[in-house]
């Protein structure tokens, strides 16, 4: 353990970035980018679950938002998917036996479209053979035999019948409604009169002969059935013959160019259909009447997805993953008010388009659309794409729809998303494990080191060269690469989120051309840095404003007792800043507590909590080892109303608390920031470049004396990538940083008075702070002692009263 923390000096505060590492003067010398800065731990996820075909290994990319993980994802599957298979076309055709289910074709890459057209010519071709072949005299001969062998054939069965009934005084009648017989005398029908005059002996056996005769017309009649029934399928034949030769070697040509069975049994189907269903062929209708071309599209090839053979496979960004972007709709169109659908209404989704290849969605999109979660593992689980209209699905209607026929789904399926959004899947889902079974996680920060430095140079030229920006110097590349390790937080790594650094690019480059730069300078970097941070700190001018004018009360010179300067982060967005805030302690006899009143007023966070709750032990540890602590203590943080929390602070709340117990003053115008332990080693902390920023503008304002400077934690001094004021006034002696490893190098640095070392019986020698300390809680102790013993006296007295 060390006396006391040692002064950073001015070339501790940053890592100025290596220009030889650029290697050229400018972007414009630069070489392209190739490949991926960092992330092989990601990228060789992503090859795993890539390369694995069995069921379950999709892909989950963890990474932060800016970082660039959508681009460089789809980028590596881009190049992946140019050297795989380009997957099969998806059409969808007309079931002829159930319209209501339509059948997927799957046919190699290109051959959808061409399919498509070639039936298209089919059907028009087919009516113009079928109109020529309907008019040959050929035809129209073998057509007129039928007609009159069956004229013929119906005159004879009527005259055999004619002369049956003459021989028993009838004739045959021909009305509206069939054959009726009728009396007659020479072969004309008696007048109903006559038979009116006749006697009813005669009016009965012209009955009982008519009732004879009638079955003798009856079975005339069915011969007659007969023979229209034999000229019905002799036409029938004649007119598939005729629609046979006519269409047959078109349809078999279309075979032959597509010698798949599946397009084949279509092909028959569309052969038979129009054997069926001749007459729209055979109207007269032009060529683009409606009824025409709704007919039609009874023959219609719906192409889904087309892929061309030297594409590769398919890589689909589906950047609005709802139910019916995902697994495909059916449209509905209405005619003369009423709804109807087809197999031409189909529409595809995402993962028809990426079957094949590879899909990539934002799962906070995917989780978000109702139902759309649900229907992606349900097409993951089952490996086929099923379109189901999804108000039939849930039961809100009961209309006739199409139920399209099933496609067999072989994608990897590639979720882009945070890491909580991971982690709460993996927790909350019991699908999600064995759907995706890979995770792929994006580093938000890389190591800062030549080669990384150069990449990032790279990825400055591919930046430019993308958004024909002006070509950025040396020593703006340089700085661009000093602001990405700020952001990562520290000096030895480099920021991930490429996202955010070309939009720094860009606003690099919109200042550089508004001060006439024909290339980016340094300065137009800087210029941009310091425009963003305007742009977002309204807030931070408002509180230190505020601290200038004595609202808010801070001081920067003198001492005082039981109070110091912490430091707080506060985050808006994306923009981080800091401010000293005063924390407070007071300290008389009592029975050991530590009472944090942020916690009693419910202001303070559980990690704030467990800071205080590490201060009573570090002072038991340290002070009441031989004697319990007889100790009373209340800390806070002054002006503070909203909530605390993090336990950056309990370096400074422990030296507050220290100071009001031994009454020794603290220097004002020296801040803290650590957290400590139990044993008061000081821990590393978060935000330490803004805090100590944030400190340095306050006493900036008040005016630098010297003497002013902030105690960091000596692990947090890797993390110093502070700005070029701040560096410039600790190397001329104007502002000052210390790093500690424990508390007690910290105490001379703010009380001027040494820390102390205990001796064997866990006395501090005279003079010490620690021994300012122990000696005050001696004095509670007595005091206490003293209360305890006046109270068994008072309570002895009046023992011996009521004795």
């Amino acid at each position: 353990m060390g006396t006391t923390g040692y002064e950073l000096s001015a070339s501790e505060l940053y890592r100025a970035a290596d220009l030889a590492a650029i290697g050229a003067e400018s972007s414009a010398a630069l070489p392209p980018l190739e490949g991926v800065i960092g992330q092989e731990r990601a990228f060789g996820a992503l090859d795993l679950g890539t390369s694995i075909q069995s069921e379950g290994f999709n892909i989950f990319v963890l990474g932060l938002p800016a970082s660039g993980r959508t681009t460089l994802v789809t980028d590596y599957l881009r190049r992946k998917a140019k050297s795989e298979p380009a997957p099969n076309d998806l059409c969808y055709v007309n079931n002829f036996a159930e319209p209501q289910k339509p059948k997927a074709l799957s046919l190699p890459p290109g051959k959808g479209a061409a399919l498509r057209d070639s039936v298209n010519s089919l059907i028009e071709r087919c009516r113009t053979e079928l109109r020529s072949a309907f008019s040959t005299d050929t035809y129209r001969k073998e057509r007129d035999n039928i007609s009159s062998t069956l004229q013929k054939q119906r005159e004879d069965a009527l005259n055999r019948l004619q002369i049956k009934a003459s021989k028993y005084g009838f004739t045959i009648i021909q009305t509206p409604f069939g054959l009726a017989l009728a009396p007659a005398v020479n072969g004309k029908p008696i007048p109903p009169e006559e038979l009116q005059k006749l006697d009813d002996e005669h009016k009965a056996k012209l009955e009982q002969v008519k009732r004879k005769l009638e079955t003798e017309v009856e079975k005339t009649l069915s011969e007659i059935h007969e023979y229209e029934e034999q000229a019905r399928k002799s036409l029938e034949d004649l007119n598939r013959r005729t629609i046979v030769f006519a269409v047959g070697h078109l349809v078999q040509n279309l075979k032959d160019q597509f010698p798949y069975p599946s397009v084949t049994e279509f092909l028959d189907a569309v052969q038979k259909d129009i054997v069926e269903n001749p007459q729209p062929f055979l109207k007269d209708d032009d060529e683009n009447s409606r009824a025409w071309q709704e007919w039609k599209r009874r023959y219609a090839v719906n192409v889904l997805v087309s892929h061309s053979e030297d594409e590769g496979a398919p890589v689909v960004v589906e950047t609005h993953p709802s139910y019916y972007t995902l697994l495909g709709r059916i449209d509905h169109e209405v005619v003369m008010g009423a709804s109807r659908t087809d197999h031409t209404l189909i529409r595809p989704g995402a993962l028809h388009r990426a079957n094949g290849g590879y899909l990539l969605l934002p799962v906070r999109e995917l989780l978000l659309h109702p139902y759309a979660w649900e229907g992606l593992k349900r097409a993951l689980s089952t490996n086929e794409i099923r379109i189901v209209e999804l108000a039939v699905q849930m039961g809100w209607i009961s209309t006739l729809t199409l139920e399209p026929e099933p496609v067999p789904l072989k994608t990897k399926v590639v979720l882009i998303g945070t890491p909580m959004l991971y982690y709460l899947l993996q927790s909350y889902d019991e699908d999600f494990k064995l759907l995706f079974k890979v995770r792929a996680e994006f580093a938000p920060d890389i190591p800062r080191t030549a080669e990384s430095e150069q990449d990032l140079a790279l990825f400055v030229r591919s930046v430019v060269e993308k958004e024909n920006l002006p070509h950025f110097q040396s020593g703006a590349i340089a700085r661009v690469i000093e602001e990405s390790a700020r952001w990562a937080g520290n000096k030895n790594k480099l920021s991930t989120r490429f996202g955010n650094l070309a939009d720094l690019l860009r606003e690099s480059a919109y200042w550089a051309r508004r001060a006439g730069h024909e290339q980016v300078l340094a300065e137009d970097v800087e210029r941009a840095v310091a425009e963003r941070a305007h742009r977002a700190n309204l807030l931070e001018e408002r509180i230190r404003e505020e601290i200038a004018k004595g609202v808010l009360l801070i001081d920067v010179t003198g001492k005082a007792v039981g109070r110091i300067n912490a430091l707080s982060v506060i985050m808006l967005g994306d923009y981080a800043f800091s401010h000293p805030t005063r924390v407070t302690a007071t300290a008389y006899p009592g029975r050991g507590e530590v009472v944090d009143i942020e916690s009693r007023a419910e202001l303070g966070g559980p990690i704030h909590t467990k800071g205080v709750l590490i201060l009573g032990g570090f002072l038991a540890w340290r002070y009441g080892r031989k004697r319990p602590l007889s100790l009373s203590a209340r800390l806070t943080f002054e002006q503070s109303y909203d909530g605390v929390e993090g336990d950056s602070a309990s370096a400074a709340e422990l030296i507050a608390l220290l100071s009001a117990i031994g009454e020794v003053p603290i220097r004002q115008d020296r801040a803290i920031t650590g957290s400590i332990n139990q044993h008061g080693q000081i821990q590393a902390i978060g935000g330490v470049n803004e805090k100590i920023e944030g400190f340095f503008a306050v006493c900036r304002d008040r005016g630098l004396t010297g003497e002013q400077g902030v105690i960091i934690p000596a692990s947090n001094v890797e993390d110093l990538m502070l700005r070029a004021d701040v560096r410039q006034a600790v190397e001329e002696g104007k502002f000052h940083i210390w790093a500690i490893k424990h508390v007690d190098e910290a105490i001379p640095l703010l009380t001027d008075m040494e820390a102390g070392k205990p001796d064997e019986d866990g006395n501090f020698p005279e003079g010490t702070f620690n021994h300012a300390v122990q000696k005050k809680l001696e004095e509670f102790a007595e005091a206490l002692k003293r209360e305890d013993g006046e109270e068994e006296d008072e309570a002895e007295e009046e023992d011996k009263k009521e004795a």
